[in-house]
Order: structure tokens, then sequence, then C-alpha cells
């Protein structure tokens, strides 16, 4: 249901798995800054890098899902295109 919503808003499978990539990057960004600041905000810096770090599973399985309810519904048109004796659309580029 969510996943159909994002599909049908524009977002794609991809986006899901370039946030991923640049949640991991933006963790090591803050994990690599938490250790150039001074001990006593050491704590709370390195807590941040990790709660960052708890989002890229999330966003690539947010894609893996868009992703596979892009396929479901490509599938279901195409069988409901032969259903209806209808030849595929063919596009050029």
């Amino acid at each position: 249901m969510i996943t159909d919503a994002l599909h049908r808003t524009g977002v794609r499978g991809w986006h899901g798995h370039a946030l991923s990539l640049g949640a991991i990057g933006l963790c090591i960004g803050l994990w690599i800054r938490a250790k150039t600041v001074d001990q006593d905000e050491r704590g709370n810096a390195e807590r941040r890098a990790l709660f960052v770090g708890l989002w890229p599973p999330m966003l690539w399985l947010i894609g893996d899902s868009i992703e596979r309810q892009a396929r479901s519904s490509r599938r279901r048109i195409g069988s409901a295109r032969r259903a209806s004796g209808r030849s595929p659309v063919i596009r050029s580029r």
C-alpha cells in the first residue's frame, strides 16, 4: 500500500538505493567528525553517527519494495493486455 503510493508519486527503487548509499557516506562522515571533537562532545557525536547508521538497511529495503511493486504492476498490465487480446505497446526511443 505505501510502496504503491510511493511508486505512483514517482519514487523509484533506485531512489531508495541511492539514499541508502548516501546515508552510509553521511554516517562515515559523522563518525570521522566525532573523532575530531573534544572529549565532552564525542559521546553525542558518536550516538548521532550510530543513529544515522541505522538508516541504510531501511532505505535499501524500501527501494527493493518499490521495485517489487513496479514489477508486479507491470506484470498485471501485461496479463490484462494478453487477456483482452491487444498487442503490447512498442515505443521507439
